[in-house]
């Protein structure tokens, strides 16, 4: 049987401090959220291995989750942070040689203000280090920050990238259209990847239907195709609008109607190719 990974989802141990973007509409999130947590709803759902996602920017984070890693070898990869604007980028990609758990970088774009933060002069330099340690990197932006996304992505062909999120259209507004042209935009690249992942947050929490987030969906599937499309629950943040077991539901749904190499190569596959996980296929 094909390995089936879960590629997005975190951990933590609840500090107020650490984790003050959990606001008073997420009192849910206001707990640990650890491997053990975790697993009955991989079991439940036919899921092998996972790959945690930093929510930390910050080097402890990473250390955090490659301890983890190491303490539930399912826990297969980790998409950790380092200070990729640092003059010293590559001391700090350095601290980690050793790990395998380590498989790829994030920054939360997200939250910057400049809207081509991605395409900074330091920023760029930091991505220009990664290749050298085969870690891909994981863009988390909203929409209108996607310009700049594909900018990077074209500046780095020989870098691999994965779009997190299905680079969070803006379903509670229904405003699509911007959005779609930049998803095509970006998976003209071919060193660009997809994961259909954290969309039900970006609907109306509470009144979302699959019918909300098909027009999405169907964008990304025409657009990446699924070789190039990754299955991730975005867990625990999922929680503020869908359960584990919905998403997975959902999202196998959607894909029923492709072959069984294709509905494996998302819920599997891929990541494997994307990410130096374990019985990594190139």
């Amino acid at each position: 049987m094909p390995v089936r990974i879960d590629s997005h989802q975190h951990f933590w141990r609840y500090d107020a401090r650490e984790y003050d973007w959990i606001d008073d509409s997420m009192q849910r999130l206001r707990r640990d959220f650890l491997p053990a947590d975790l697993r009955p709803l991989l079991d439940a759902a036919g899921i092998d291995a996972c790959i945690a996602v930093q929510a930390r920017q910050s080097l402890d984070e990473t250390r955090f989750l490659l301890e983890l890693a190491q303490q539930a070898p399912w826990v297969q990869g980790v998409v950790g942070w380092i200070d990729l604007q640092a003059e010293d980028v590559t001391d700090q990609l350095r601290e980690f040689t050793g790990q395998p758990a380590l498989v790829g970088i994030r920054h939360i774009a997200q939250a910057e203000p400049d809207p081509r933060f991605l395409v900074g002069e330091r920023f760029l330099r930091g991505i220009a280090a990664l290749q050298d340690f085969d870690l891909t990197y994981d863009i988390l932006v909203f929409a209108p920050q996607l310009p700049a996304a594909v900018e990077l992505v074209a500046r780095f062909p020989n870098q691999r990238f994965v779009l997190d999120h299905l680079g969070k259209p803006d379903l509670r507004a229904g405003a699509l259209d911007d959005w779609s042209r930049q998803i095509d935009a970006l998976a003209s690249h071919p060193n660009v990847a997809c994961k259909v992942s954290g969309l039900a947050t970006e609907a109306d929490w509470q009144r979302w239907t699959p019918a909300t987030l098909a027009p999405a969906l169907e964008t990304v599937g025409a657009a990446f195709g699924c070789d190039r499309l990754l299955y991730g629950s975005d867990w625990p943040v999922c929680l503020c609008a869908v359960e584990y077991p919905r998403w997975h539901a959902l999202v196998a749904d959607w894909l029923a109607g492709r072959t069984a190499a294709e509905r494996d190569a998302v819920f599997g596959g891929n990541a494997t190719r994307w990410y130096p996980l374990p019985g990594r296929s190139t």
